[in-house]
């Protein structure tokens, strides 16, 4: 069963090509909804246009890039077409497979989530597939992990958060920290990435855990 990644409008596209790709490198299969506003924001924070048409190609070349904006950074591997390692859905698409309580999937990660996705998602809106695939994910009682990205947080979005954590989502604010001897952005986007997968299980190497001794940041990876 893969799991839903949601990309909503906010800024850091990078934590989600971080998260991607951890995926796939684990060997989990993925079905990927990428809303409108998201693809303004990808624009803009890579110049990468992400088509429908072409949205494989556009993907393969968000996903080799780093956080510092260098392309072909990674090597990525997103298998062949119809082989099930990747499945794009088009977010105005509410007859999509993820629509549905009855469509087999693990869970569902929205990285990052705006702070409009969050109230739309907290509120029951399903204005688009990725509303609607949170919803149904909450609704099965499946995981669902939004990975907030904003400064300051207003009175309204805290009340949407504690919506969703009462719902039973974990919220996941897209706070990298510094124990991990992080010398690049790339391994700052890497951190947040990475605790967004430590919440539902899946095994990655993408930041140095903390072993319970101070100093361990200064030392050698």
């Amino acid at each position: 069963m893969p799991w839903i990644v949601g990309v909503s409008g906010a800024s850091g596209t990078p934590y989600a090509a971080a998260v991607l790709r951890a995926l796939l490198a684990a060997g989990e299969s993925v079905d990927l909804v990428v809303s409108r506003a998201s693809r303004l924001t990808l624009l803009d924070e890579t110049r990468i246009s992400f088509r429908d048409a072409h949205w494989r190609d556009d993907l393969r070349e968000w996903l080799a890039r780093g956080a510092d904006g260098k392309p072909d950074a990674f090597d990525v591997d997103l298998g062949g077409a119809g082989d099930g390692r990747v499945r794009y859905w088009g977010a105005g698409d509410l007859a999509a497979g993820p629509s549905s309580g009855s469509y087999p999937a693990k869970g569902m990660l929205i990285v990052p989530a705006s702070t409009a996705c969050v109230a739309g998602v907290a509120l029951g809106l399903s204005k688009d597939l990725l509303q609607r695939a949170a919803s149904v994910t909450l609704k099965e009682r499946r995981p669902l992990v939004v990975a907030v990205r904003e400064a300051p947080l207003d009175g309204r979005t805290l009340r949407h958060l504690v919506a969703l954590d009462d719902a039973g989502a974990s919220v996941v604010p897209a706070s990298p920290a510094f124990y991990a001897g992080a010398g690049h952005i790339q391994d700052l986007v890497d951190f947040v990435a990475g605790r967004v997968l430590d919440v539902v299980g899946v095994p990655h190497r993408l930041y140095r855990r903390w072993e319970g001794e101070l100093g361990g940041a200064q030392r050698p990876a």
